[in-house]
């Protein structure tokens, strides 16, 4: 009753660092980069700092003649300060509609059409390169973060406004609206209210109560994910020193995580993916992680076991939660040290007691088994409550309460949901893609990526990426996939080539039509 009664409250990112600030005012937040709308905090503050730059940045929106309701639209260069600005936004009383920097000046342009005339922060260096006039078209009006440009106005030209007191507003009114990942198309705009978002801090504030009450956290979140607002409260509200990440170039990591040991990790399976090269640093930067945390897409067990091989915390663990932007985690498990590199990596656990439910819809009126996998399906009270200017497109994904994940899988007799392919990356003849390239990448150490995607005959072709591009061994390829499903010869791209989505996940339709493109042979 207690978890209930605080879910139906709220969670109120307008005042998220007030409140942390006046349990824990001397708390640090350390960043590996300035933040644009205040450069001279440098990279090491407290959340009493924090509390007043977000109160300071709400004032100056407030001037700016923005008020309860109205739509502000986030996009600008990479950092930190989104999620601040986000809160920010969300003081005044008003919904913050976040972007991934990531994403092109056409796809922003549809989206601000999609939102109707917003307020639009942003920076010259996306006026200058990816904006332009679509900037200026289709909002009420723009306002940069940093730089200069003669049709907007700068937050800092606003600095020294009147503080106003944060507008509290109704826990099923909307609180953030960010977007999907865009893999099969133009991204969509999901609505949270209060009420959802909070709904989806409860099963994740569970594993950091676990972690030691002044152990730093560190986090690496795309910053216009709705991850980084239930990561950003679980972490400055427990009191615990919060690490957030821009780069994750392992060398850059490495030197931040020795100054500022880490008990807690969460990031994207490829940013995982990426660090497993932090586990053969002899100086141990993975030492003092007793949790690593996976919050995304399923992870490949060879990059679980390596990391968890590189801490030196007895009993430490990898959680791993299966979940959508749309509803929020929904089922997890853990992992330790005796999972090997060619474990089971398509469970992805059972759905959280009381909180999340998943059944898996059979698809040819038989049983879901691995061999036929059904479409799964959820509930959770953490769900978006509408795509923003789509709500039918919204409405087609929920039957009588359940939500349509997009997802192939099954359950076992013990209760595990088992993800095998999104329903539209699977290929004829193979029984899951991504169980594929679990094994490629347990026999393979050099491989740094592998997508399997379908050619122009409907045949599954691996695009493989190798540690500093190393020319891919062809024997060890041969032995590898000798005991796998038939698949074309393996095409090798730049890890950096790969069309991405902002939580680094690789964009297997896009991919596809990449490779079957006459203009790209």
């Amino acid at each position: 009753m207690l978890l209930q009664r605080i879910a139906n409250r709220g969670i109120r990112l307008g005042t998220l660092f007030d409140r942390a600030a006046r349990r824990h005012p001397g708390s640090p937040v350390i960043t590996d980069h300035t933040l644009d709308v205040a450069p001279e905090l440098g990279t090491r503050f407290t959340v009493t700092e924090v509390a007043e730059l977000v109160a300071d940045l709400a004032s100056r929106l407030w001037a700016a003649r923005v008020r309860p309701g109205d739509h502000v639209v986030v996009y600008k260069s990479d950092g930190f300060d989104i999620s601040l600005l986000a809160c920010a936004i969300a003081r005044t009383g008003a919904i913050p509609v976040l972007l991934s920097p990531k994403l092109d000046g056409a796809t922003v342009g549809v989206l601000l059409r999609r939102v109707d005339r917003p307020y639009l922060v942003t920076d010259q260096a996306k006026l200058d390169t990816e904006l332009g006039d679509v900037a200026f078209a289709d909002t009420t009006a723009v306002l940069l973060a940093s730089g200069e440009h003669p049709s907007a106005t700068t937050l800092a030209s606003l600095a020294g406004s009147p503080r106003v007191a944060a507008v509290s507003m109704p826990p099923s009114h909307p609180t953030l609206i960010t977007h999907t990942s865009g893999t099969t198309g133009v991204p969509k705009l999901a609505v949270h209210t209060g009420h959802t978002m909070q709904s989806r801090y409860r099963p994740q504030a569970s594993v950091v109560s676990l972690v030691g009450k002044r152990e730093p956290i560190a986090v690496h979140v795309s910053f216009v994910h709705s991850r980084m607002f239930t990561a950003m409260p679980i972490s400055v509200l427990q009191g615990h020193p919060l690490v957030v990440l821009r780069d994750d170039d392992p060398a850059v990591v490495a030197e931040l995580f020795l100054r500022v040991p880490p008990g807690l990790i969460e990031a994207h399976p490829n940013t995982f993916l990426r660090w497993e090269v932090l586990a053969e640093d002899p100086r141990g930067p993975l030492a003092g992680v007793k949790y690593f945390s996976s919050t995304f897409d399923a992870i490949h067990p060879r990059t679980v076991h390596r990391l968890l091989g590189a801490s030196r915390r007895k009993g430490a663990l990898f959680a791993q939660a299966y979940g959508q932007s749309e509803v929020g985690p929904i089922a997890a498990r853990t992992y330790g040290r005796k999972r090997g590199t060619e474990a089971d990596g398509r469970c992805v656990g059972r759905p959280f007691p009381g909180m999340t439910g998943v059944r898996v819809v059979s698809r040819d009126g038989k049983p879901p088994t691995k061999d036929s996998p059904g479409f799964i399906e959820v509930r959770s009270d953490g769900r978006v409550v509408t795509y923003l200017g789509e709500h039918q497109r919204w409405a087609k994904q929920v039957s009588d309460g359940w939500w349509r994940m997009g997802d192939l899988g099954y359950r076992t007799k013990w209760g595990c949901l088992h993800l095998l392919d999104r329903e539209v990356d699977a290929i004829a003849g193979i029984g899951s893609t991504l169980e594929i390239e679990d094994k490629l990448f347990a026999r393979l150490p050099d491989l740094v990526e592998v997508i399997i995607v379908p050619d122009a005959d409907g045949k599954a072709v691996p695009v493989v990426c190798t540690r500093d591009n190393k020319v891919l061994d062809q024997e060890q390829w041969r032995a590898a996939v000798a005991t796998l499903p038939p698949l074309r010869p393996p095409v090798q791209w730049r890890l950096e080539d790969l069309p991405q989505t902002a939580t680094t996940k690789i964009k297997r339709l896009e991919l596809g039509r990449l490779l079957t493109s006459p203009r790209d042979l």
